[in-house]
């Protein structure tokens, strides 16, 4: 409150959201998938406008304290932006190297389709747990995992669902992971205790996801038989496949597992997928440069594209065409755009009170257990909402509820826990969150396709809430429960 003049009232704090939502679904309605090429970045600038005409007319704040807000807000996703273009970069370069179209190759055969989804489920999180990082356990084998989907005949929605909800799961618990150490580190709760204290919520979370994902993968009506055949077929006509392009992921696996930085590993692991495209696939990087006769002039120019560009192959199969269809950089602009954004919306929403007033509505209702852990559920999801990235929401929650389960005497890995399950999971559920633009676009699924699959994603909170109501290893000095 030292940064304004006046707190506003959760009825006006609650206008530019609803501003906001009206304004998405108007241009969902009009543009549908396309919403995110433009249209929804204008509603996130137009909510912002909205924000700060009420601020400055009703608050008496200051434009130098919004312009702050912002500025922080944007400078604090700047990491994030250069992961994407690397990540950009890094998709092109694993495409037209061959080495998806070889994980496509030797997975269809590998995985059998009735336990498809599950396996997707297993796989990631095994991935994510290891590395720390949805982001990249998703930009990697989650790219190749949604090709085999779609080869064996499963809808874009629920293998993408699989895919994050495994990777959710392994970067929620692991040690490496960087919203887990944040979430810790902001409510001064051990590592390890935190990471032991989520199992309570997480195991059960985990487990009914994979019993939802066998019997969906069990009763699911497919259309694979000949078009896995096709698929094969053409992906071994269009590209050289062969084993040796599998070094390129396990390089990058090595590189991960020795704690390398992120945009250092992944612009090596797209510098190697140039290099082994140039060894392996000539005649693919011949064939993006529309320079087929111009020898090692071509393979550079098609080298250059796969990174920066966007790349069409003819395999011969239509839909097999999309599927290897890259965008590399160029592709994430829009991302890139939609996530600048959005950091203005939540930085006028923070910088004016109005996310503090919000905030604090919901802290009017934490007179027990139960209802102090829905409160900062709500909390954690409604900061998801309006600031857009994930790390904001995850220090805001933190913050703002810390002394409060402090003074109500519960322990403070009960608030990092809680915190995990409202803000960390739930964060690529929205369409204009960072996580949420990042695994659309990565996935080309739209996030309101796949958010109905992502079952891990969606049972935390509740569980989280679940948990709280049996009082399950919840200890408090003031209460006996």
């Amino acid at each position: 409150m030292d940064k304004y003049l006046k707190l506003p009232s959760p009825y006006l704090s609650v206008i530019p959201i609803v501003v906001l939502v009206i304004l998405l679904a108007i241009t969902i309605h009009l543009f549908g998938s396309d919403a995110l090429s433009g249209g929804s970045q204008v509603c996130l600038l137009l909510a912002s406008g909205v924000c700060t005409l009420l601020s400055i007319v009703f608050c008496n704040t200051k434009w130098k304290i919004l312009e702050s807000g912002i500025i922080d807000n944007v400078s604090g996703v700047t990491t994030a932006l250069f992961i994407l273009l690397l990540i950009g970069a890094l998709s092109g370069s694993w495409m037209l190297s061959g080495v998806v179209p070889t994980l496509i190759y030797y997975g269809i055969q590998i995985l059998r389709p009735d336990f498809f989804l599950v396996s997707c489920c297993i796989i990631s999180a095994i991935i994510s747990l290891m590395t720390g990082s949805s982001w990249t356990t998703i930009a990697t084998i989650g790219v190749a995992l949604m090709g085999i989907g779609q080869v064996q005949g499963f809808s874009i929605g629920w293998v993408a669902g699989s895919i994050i909800s495994g990777a959710y799961f392994g970067d929620k618990i692991s040690p490496l992971s960087d919203t887990t150490v944040l979430a810790s580190s902001t409510t001064h709760t051990p590592l390890f205790d935190h990471i032991r204290y989520m199992l309570y919520t997480t195991i059960p979370s985990i487990i009914i996801t994979l019993i939802v994902f066998l019997i969906a993968g069990a009763l699911i009506n497919r259309n694979e038989g000949s078009q896995t055949v096709a698929y094969t077929e053409a992906l071994s006509h269009t590209f050289h496949l062969t084993p040796w392009l599998l070094f390129v992921p396990l390089l990058t696996g090595i590189m991960i597992a020795k704690k390398m930085p992120s945009l250092v590993v992944l612009f090596l692991s797209a510098l190697l997928g140039v290099l082994f495209a140039l060894w392996f696939q000539p005649e693919v990087l011949r064939s993006i440069s529309g320079l087929e006769n111009e020898g090692t002039q071509a393979l550079w120019k098609g080298a250059y594209q796969s990174v920066f560009g966007s790349t069409q192959i003819n395999t011969g199969d239509a839909s097999l065409n999309k599927l290897v269809a890259t965008h590399g950089m160029r592709g994430m602009l829009d991302t890139i755009w939609l996530i600048l954004c959005a950091m203005c919306f939540g930085g006028t929403m923070s910088a004016s009170g109005m996310l503090r007033s919000l905030v604090t509505f919901f802290i009017r209702f934490m007179k027990r257990r139960v209802s102090m852990v829905v409160s900062t559920v709500m909390s954690g999801l409604l900061l998801n909402l309006c600031t857009g990235d994930q790390y904001i929401s995850i220090v805001l929650t933190g913050n703002l509820f810390k002394d409060i389960y402090k003074k109500k005497g519960y322990e403070s890995r009960l608030l990092s826990r809680t915190t995990e399950d409202a803000v960390t999971v739930t964060s690529v559920l929205i369409p204009w969150n960072t996580c949420g633009m990042t695994q659309a676009t990565i996935l080309g699924v739209p996030t309101l396709t796949y958010l109905p699959y992502c079952v891990f994603n969606i049972v935390s909170p509740i569980m989280s809430i679940f948990i709280a109501a049996i009082g399950y290893k919840i200890v408090c000095i003031y209460e006996k429960n």
